[in-house]
């Protein structure tokens, strides 16, 4: 946040009722996070997790995440390439660890 210049003064938080999975805490408590920058305008709402703690850090994330977007697309665009490259690697190797695993247990593809 600080190096994107958002201050904690610039933001304003609000706590609401969450929906979908969660049985009666997501029905009975406001875990979702509806994080407003004052200054752009722009708004993200966060209901990922059950808790609120987690969910007012990754609206927090979210928010940084589109204000970089905005602010500095080329920077943005090289995080976003390294981690697609960093991904497909990954599932490179669970692939060939598959292959490996079916090799070695006698398996054969149809």
């Amino acid at each position: 946040m600080e190096a994107l210049g958002i201050r904690e003064s610039d933001l304003k938080e609000q706590f609401v009722k969450a929906s979908g999975k969660g049985g009666q805490n997501v029905n009975k408590v406001a875990t979702a996070v509806v994080l407003l920058h004052i200054p752009t305008g722009k708004q993200v709402k966060c209901s990922i997790y059950r808790s609120q703690g987690l969910n007012r850090y990754k609206a927090r994330d979210l928010l940084c995440l589109e204000l970089e977007k905005e602010q500095r697309p080329e920077t943005f665009r090289q995080k976003l390439d390294a981690i697609r490259k960093q991904k497909a690697k990954q599932k490179k190797r669970s692939v060939e660890k598959y292959k490996q695993a079916s090799i070695e247990n006698g398996e054969t593809e149809d």
